[in-house]
């Protein structure tokens, strides 16, 4: 296509050792991928997929970075210099076992001589996972456009990164909708709090106290300053728009939940933890939409219902962290309102804030039926249209007071 002006450019979405094994398969160079004749000498351990006893040596089938799996080689263990993987390896080995044996004590024996085909396969495929979930977790800390970091993790099972989800920061809009517009002008203050400041001008108080917690209640809207007030980035009403100020992990949880979020440091009461993002769509999408959600289990939609019905973030396909943040009954999280620079009532940023001091590793919850000033309990979702009906989702969270439904 060189040369054509008219030329698409598509994102590889393919990892790089995956593309060097594709130039090494086809015994292709290519200089952008470090693929030359000098490269095409080197060998890194990428994991170990096999053992063996042979003459009383010890030996590991090892799969080479950036070379196809036609090029495995059996290599004696004193010719290997990767303590990591081989920890890897023997961890997963006894972690299989032990699955297998549902709980019952493992007999260590230090005699085999092969390890059986299912367990060689179970090794790989956990190690595979272990990339796959690497490169995520460095594709999502590119995307983020805050300080914190976010880790992956899962010790459960062999489920890798979803693979029809997209990282986004901020919501993203369909087509017709405009998700920024309403501000012209923004306060005058030098040392915000003032008397004109973004909130009392619209009506309400500020909602931080001089802490930067969160001071007012459920169902009052936060005003913080936009990008045309003369207070600087200090300023002590801009928290919402700094991103999530934890470090947080996606994990794997145990009892059927699929992907949870949990907390990496101790957060204290009324403090702001993320932002709920995903595609602005209407609410008669939404409904379409919803239908097919509610066959597959899955519960992505929240409707804007602050001031109407108009419109529902979608966060299935694109979000951020909270994508993964599941549902509770007794959550830890409560979810507001925010307006910085769109003042348009029916478009509300959402985030979310913590109820109580929530502990370092500790999950992550929001109540799925809060919808920003209205708490919709079961009860009065079965009063709903026949239209607005949808197949029952049976809740999880194992709260003592869990209503038994996600909606």
């Amino acid at each position: 296509m060189e040369g054509w002006r008219g030329a698409w450019y598509v994102p590889c979405l393919a990892s790089i050792e995956t593309l060097q094994e594709l130039c090494r398969k086809e015994n292709l160079r290519c200089k952008s991928i470090g693929i030359t004749n000098k490269s095409l000498k080197s060998y890194e351990v990428e994991y170990l997929c096999d053992y063996k006893v042979e003459e009383g040596k010890e030996y590991y089938l090892v799969k080479w970075k950036g070379w196809p799996e036609s090029s495995n080689t059996w290599e004696p263990q004193k010719n290997l210099n990767c303590p990591l993987l081989l920890q890897n390896f023997l961890s997963d080995k006894d972690e299989f076992l032990s699955r297998v044996r549902e709980g019952k004590p493992l007999k260590v024996r230090n005699h085999i001589k092969a390890l059986k085909p299912a367990v060689a396969n179970y090794i790989v495929k956990k190690a595979k996972q272990r990339i796959a979930l690497q490169r995520w977790k460095e594709e999502l800390n590119r995307k983020k456009n805050h300080k914190a970091m976010i880790l992956v993790e899962n010790t459960v099972d062999l489920e890798g990164p979803p693979l029809d989800f997209y990282y986004i920061n901020e919501y993203k809009p369909a087509p017709g909708i405009n998700v920024l517009n309403g501000i012209t002008t923004g306060c005058e203050c030098t040392d915000c709090p003032a008397e004109k400041c973004c909130p009392k001008e619209a009506g309400f108080i500020l909602a931080y106290n001089k802490r930067k917690k969160l001071k007012i209640q459920p169902g009052l809207p936060i005003y913080e300053c936009n990008s045309f007030c003369r207070c600087g980035p200090d300023c002590p009403n801009r928290i919402v728009q700094k991103g999530t100020p934890y470090s947080l992990c996606i994990f794997r949880t145990n009892n059927g939940r699929g992907w949870g979020v949990k907390t990496l440091q101790k957060i204290k009461t009324n403090s702001f933890v993320m932002e709920y993002v995903g595609e602005v769509i209407t609410s008669e999408e939404a409904e379409r939409r919803g239908q097919l959600y509610d066959n597959q289990g899955n519960t992505y939609l929240f409707d804007l219902d602050y001031d109407s019905d108009e419109f529902t973030v979608d966060a299935a396909r694109y979000g951020n962290v909270s994508h993964f943040v599941n549902h509770s009954c007794d959550p830890n999280l409560q979810v507001f309102n925010v307006f910085i620079d769109n003042l348009d009532l029916r478009l509300p940023r959402i985030a979310l804030f913590s109820t109580r001091t929530i502990k370092a590793g500790e999950e992550l919850t929001f109540d799925y039926q809060m919808k920003g000033s209205i708490d919709l309990t079961s009860d009065s979702a079965d009063g709903l249209s026949p239209s607005k009906k949808r197949i029952r989702t049976v809740c999880k969270c194992g709260a003592l007071c869990c209503r038994g439904y996600l909606n």
